[in-house]
């Protein structure tokens, strides 16, 4: 890259649905601007307040429908009056907005419009009933096939690449290897209080996750425990120059170092080539190791978009960790669990901590940025000496636009 840029004042809201304590259908619950507020305002606080933010930037997903607010640029000066005519945009991509927001920020950084960028992500889904909800999830996809697709219309499409994995590779050895992956998203959302599912207290994951199917009531692949929740929350990260560390009182010991990145998109038209394969994924994923200019095993922690559990499975293999067809197994032998080979998704990922649409790819960040710097509590995991980067991928839609971001410590 042509000049550096790190991220660092990371802070992430409760993912608030189903499972946390504060939650409760038929109560009022806050609204998109209490999220917008919290995320920017802690972030605020870490880089000497909103004097320093050159540009800020907001990824959602659906607010337009979900609470019927769009025009969400202009609500960063309800975060600081300090904010008030400074640049602000909102971006969306479904699911990679959050990414988006992070890739705006870096460009931003790049192009010495900014030193400093506040880069949010932000989302409130739980406004309206599960079933219009996957209504609204869908334009997420080509909406012309909502006719034609299943009720659930995500989760359908998500069962589909399942059922064609289940064929292809054997489906008793795969819902192992899902099963496994429910079991290790919750136990590391048990270790973090922002975690939707902090308070889970299940004793056997595993054979939760197993449950079997239910064709009638949802998907014919997939049960409820293979996907993510509905959730409201927001996160922040502030995307700085060299100058913009020094203007925030920020050493490079408490950033991360942003050394690659890249943007896929695929046709939102057409359905994939191979439902076993995540081609958008693989073709992002390669793009931003080159542009970093190491390889996969030099990573030491990876944040990936799980909003299925067979969604965390074909990523393993997009990302060239297993083979194709042995994703599967490699995650029910516990390679992708925080004491394995590859530990990911520390707090939980999308299935554990949460799915605030508009806020996954942020929130990734924020998680990279917590363990690189020792910030994780009790979720840290070991970074080894010679492996001392991190990645996120945050995907939008089923495999159409891919956010891949490769992250390093800094001294």
């Amino acid at each position: 890259m042509r000049k550096k840029i790190y991220m660092a004042a990371g802070y992430n809201t409760i993912s608030l649905g189903t499972g946390r304590k504060e939650f409760h259908p038929k109560k009022p619950r806050p609204g998109i601007e209490h999220y917008i507020k919290e995320a920017g305002q802690e972030t605020l606080k870490m880089i000497k307040g909103a004097k320093n933010v050159d540009e800020g930037v907001i990824g959602n997903f659906m607010a337009s429908r979900f609470v019927k607010q769009a025009h969400l640029g202009a609500f960063l000066p309800i975060i600081d009056e300090n904010l008030k005519f400074k640049p602000s945009l909102r971006v969306e991509g479904a699911c990679a907005s959050g990414g988006l927001s992070l890739i705006s920020g870096i460009k931003s950084v790049l192009s010495d419009s900014a030193d400093v960028v506040l880069s949010m992500g932000v989302e409130v889904q739980n406004s309206v009933k599960a079933i219009y909800g996957a209504d609204i999830l869908a334009g997420a996809g080509w909406f012309n096939d909502r006719k034609d697709g299943h009720a659930y219309f995500f989760p359908g499409q998500f069962s589909n690449r399942a059922g064609a994995y289940f064929e292809k590779f054997g489906r008793e050895k795969t819902r192992k290897g899902l099963a496994t992956w429910y079991k290790n998203a919750i136990e590391n959302a048990r270790l973090c209080s922002t975690s939707q599912e902090f308070e889970n207290k299940t004793k056997d994951l595993e054979a939760v996750g197993l449950s079997e199917p239910t064709p009638k009531s949802f998907t014919d692949n997939l049960n409820v425990f293979d996907c993510s929740k509905v959730s409201d929350g927001a996160s922040a990260i502030a995307i700085l120059s060299e100058e913009g560390l020094a203007k925030a009182g920020i050493p490079k010991s408490e950033a991360v170092e942003v050394v690659g990145f890249s943007l896929k998109v695929n046709n939102i038209t057409e359905q994939p080539e191979d439902s076993t394969i995540l081609q958008t994924v693989h073709e992002a994923t390669k793009e931003a190791l080159k542009n970093a200019g190491i390889s996969i095993n030099d990573v030491a922690t990876i944040e990936v978009h799980d909003c299925f559990t067979i969604a965390g499975v074909l990523m393993v293999e997009a990302l060239g960790i297993a083979k194709h067809g042995e994703g599967a197994d490699y995650v029910a032998k516990g390679n992708t669990s925080r004491t394995g080979e590859f530990p990911m998704n520390t707090t939980g990922g999308l299935i554990g901590w949460g799915h605030p649409t508009g806020a996954t790819g942020v929130h990734q960040a924020v998680t990279i940025w917590e363990q690189l710097t020792g910030k994780a509590g009790d979720a840290q995991i070991e970074i080894p000496a010679n492996r001392p980067y991190g990645m996120t991928v945050n995907m939008g839609g089923d495999d159409k636009t891919i956010v891949a971001i490769v992250y390093k410590q800094t001294s």
